[in-house]
């Protein structure tokens, strides 16, 4: 079904079932809502990178990290279990465009409460906003659940995902009244516990999602947290240039940031990763792997930003600091793809070198000192290239998408 053929059935039948989607669904495509809500999570994105970049530029390292990543954990969830119940069930009538509307203005509360949280540690309003997106959520597994037959395997899972989200919401609210200290640990526990639950779900019998679907939908949302990455990098310069005579201190990390978001994008699109997600047994460490890919994404603009802010004399760190929160999560991405799907269509340890040893390469270059990131970027882009030319000239046997998707 395309998106127009959707849009067509939600105008005649506004409240038909919300019976499963094939998985043999030919020619399965992200629909303009879907887009739309990846869209909206750019803000969200924004929020935790920029409070990351303000914690990094104050030398607070260990509180900057930990508490970006518990926002983005949030973010990504979130995005997550959408994309994944709407690969099996979307049916884009008007019943779930409200459904997915009230889930995108649960991503905006949570976006307005993420300063807060970062800052004073009160979740208050980011935990309002994301118990918004999962509640709107349960109701779509709910109405799945009447569209199964009674006793059937796919009515259990549908309960059981609706039944998880209920509990784990209820103690996200109770979050909220425990003391400050003790918040941080109980979130571990929490978010274990929502994590948990579509491995509960599907133990016996799986949603039917779309592993082409699927791969394109993770496709699209590494397009914009990169394109995030570029802007907030691009803002930074700028800012910097408008109130510093400082152009050969920044060109080396404008340079730098292009080769490395560019050599981010050749490197994830470079296999075809729908050809392996053929169970939950494979699909399931790939999605929730990519809690990693989209971190440390998100995180190499962030890094740029404070390597700009050090550039100019704003930032109370090191050099090495600096390019140390560039360095890092470029070499963290690089490993974590090839790690995760990468690694599966190359033959031979020519190939299979090729992004673990850039990602120690890029690490190393970390002590370079002002040029650390022009030349993490060079080596990302040398990586590109040499992967590209072993599979061109054939250094080793590669299968015919591989050939393509280079």
């Amino acid at each position: 079904m395309t998106p127009t053929d959707a849009a067509h059935d939600a105008a005649v039948s506004p409240h038909r079932r919300m019976t499963a989607r094939s998985r043999d669904e030919a020619h399965r495509a992200s629909t303009p809502l879907e887009l739309f809500f990846d869209l909206c999570f750019v803000v969200a994105v924004a929020q935790a990178g920029g409070r990351l970049v303000h914690a990094l530029a104050e030398g607070h390292v260990g509180t900057g990290v930990i508490g970006y990543l518990f926002i983005f954990w949030g973010v990504w969830w979130a995005w997550m279990n959408f994309t994944w119940f709407a690969s099996a069930y979307d049916t884009d009538d008007v019943p779930y465009r409200i459904a997915t509307l009230v889930q995108i203005c649960g991503v905006l509360i949570f976006a307005a409460g993420v300063p807060r949280a970062f800052d004073d540690n009160n979740w208050t309003v980011a935990v309002v906003g994301y118990v918004v997106m999962r509640l709107a959520l349960t109701t779509q597994w709910l109405r799945a659940t009447a569209a199964e037959p009674a006793g059937s395997p796919g009515r259990r899972t549908n309960v059981t995902y609706a039944v998880g989200l209920v509990i784990c919401q209820a103690a996200w609210l109770g979050l909220l009244a425990v003391p400050g200290g003790m918040k941080h640990w109980l979130f571990l526990i929490v978010g274990a516990a929502e994590m948990l639950v579509p491995v509960v779900a599907e133990r016996r019998h799986a949603t039917p999602w779309h592993p082409h679907h699927i791969a394109e939908r993770y496709g699209l949302f590494t397009l914009i947290v990169l394109g995030e990455t570029m802007s907030a990098a691009t803002v930074a310069v700028q800012s910097a240039l408008d109130e510093h005579d400082v152009l050969h201190r920044l060109l080396p990390i404008a340079g730098g940031g292009v080769l490395i978001v560019f050599s981010a994008w050749w490197i994830y699109f470079a296999v075809p990763a729908q050809r392996r997600l053929s169970s939950n047994r494979q699909a399931i460490p790939w999605g929730y792997g990519h809690f990693v890919i989209f971190g440390s994404a998100a995180a190499i603009g962030a890094g740029l930003e404070v390597a700009v802010e050090q550039a100019t004399g704003e930032a109370h760190i090191s050099t090495l600091a600096a390019s140390a929160a560039v360095t890092v999560p470029a070499a963290v991405f690089l490993l974590t793809v090839w790690l995760l799907h990468a690694r599966h269509f190359k033959s031979g340890p020519a190939q299979q070198i090729v992004l673990p040893g850039a990602a120690v390469a890029i690490a190393a270059v970390t002590f370079a000192g002002t040029w650390a990131v022009l030349v993490a970027g060079l080596v990302a882009a040398a990586a590109v290239a040499v992967g590209v030319a072993l599979v061109r000239g054939g250094t080793d046997s590669e299968t015919e998408g591989d050939h393509d998707s280079e």
